[in-house]
């Protein structure tokens, strides 16, 4: 769906690059997320796929056609969601949905089904401006999917929302993904990449340091090592194994079926700390 090569940009005026040779391919039904911190590239190398900035050096093909030479069909075919969304404040929820509606020649779907989706149905005649900012990313999201995109594109689609909301947007993303729908997440949330993305790039000053599943990532950095927490005289104590050929190990086998056993868990690092490991940076 999309191929990356030697892309490099730099925004009119400035000395330094931007965005420095970045190569990624991403494949259809795919979600794929741009991890870094605020003015790593993100929002940059997003605007570039949208192609919203056009001089770049390289090349970026989205459905085998370069993008800077993209028509106006291909908004046909893209949704986008920036992460501080723009509406009429003085228009309700569903008359702002009506009206970008109205801006596509492609078949679209039901405002009042899309607000139904992301529990906004009860506030469709409600003045965007009576809006909270979580319910305005919600409706950002509404109007994103109107035009039935193949390819989605948020910048932190969470943001703002509280943990049921937030499922909400993760259900809704991975339904889309399963319908074929191919979509591109730029966020700092590594739980949202942890719980969605396919696969993630970590990004930092304009450069991709590492790509990988998030599964992946927590292996192959992780500790190989089961922590088995229990209770002793009242205290919760905790003793360590190795995880390799545990079910062989007798000393772990005969503490299990000895100890009070409260929990057991294997040693994966998150995902941000392998992205501070990997990058050297945080995600502030």
């Amino acid at each position: 769906m999309i191929e990356v090569r030697n892309l490099h940009y730099r925004y009119p005026g400035n000395l330094q690059h931007t965005i420095k040779e970045i190569n990624f391919q991403i494949q259809q039904g795919e979600i794929f997320g741009f991890l870094g911190p605020s003015g790593a590239g993100k929002s940059t190398l997003q605007k570039v796929l949208i192609g919203i900035l056009k001089n770049y050096e390289g090349s970026v093909q989205v459905a085998g056609e370069e993008i800077n030479k993209a028509r106006s069909d291909y908004y046909e075919k893209i949704g986008v969601a920036f992460e501080f969304p723009n509406f009429y404040h003085r228009f309700t929820a569903l008359e702002n949905l009506e009206f970008f509606r109205s801006l596509y020649s492609v078949d679209t779907a039901d405002p009042m089904a899309l607000l139904s989706i992301v529990g906004l149905e009860n506030y469709a005649r409600t003045k965007v401006s009576d809006f909270s900012k979580g319910m305005k990313m919600r409706l950002n999201l509404c109007r994103a999917l109107l035009n039935r995109p193949e390819l989605i594109f948020l910048d932190e689609p969470t943001s703002g929302l509280d943990p049921a909301n937030a499922k909400k947007v993760k259900s809704l993303l991975l339904e889309k993904k399963a319908q074929g729908g191919t979509i591109l997440i730029t966020t700092h949330n590594m739980n949202v990449a942890e719980e969605i993305c396919d696969r993630v790039a970590f990004i930092v000053d304009g450069r991709i340091s590492l790509i990988d599943s998030p599964r992946e990532l927590k292996i192959q950095k992780g500790r190989k090592i089961v922590r088995v927490e229990y209770k002793d005289k009242g205290m919760v104590r905790s003793e360590d194994f190795p995880l390799p050929q545990i079910g062989m190990n007798e000393t772990f086998l005969r503490f299990i079926r000895e100890k009070d056993i409260e929990t057991m868990h294997t040693q994966e690092k998150t995902l941000e700390q392998i992205f501070i490991e990997v990058t050297g940076r945080d995600l502030a």
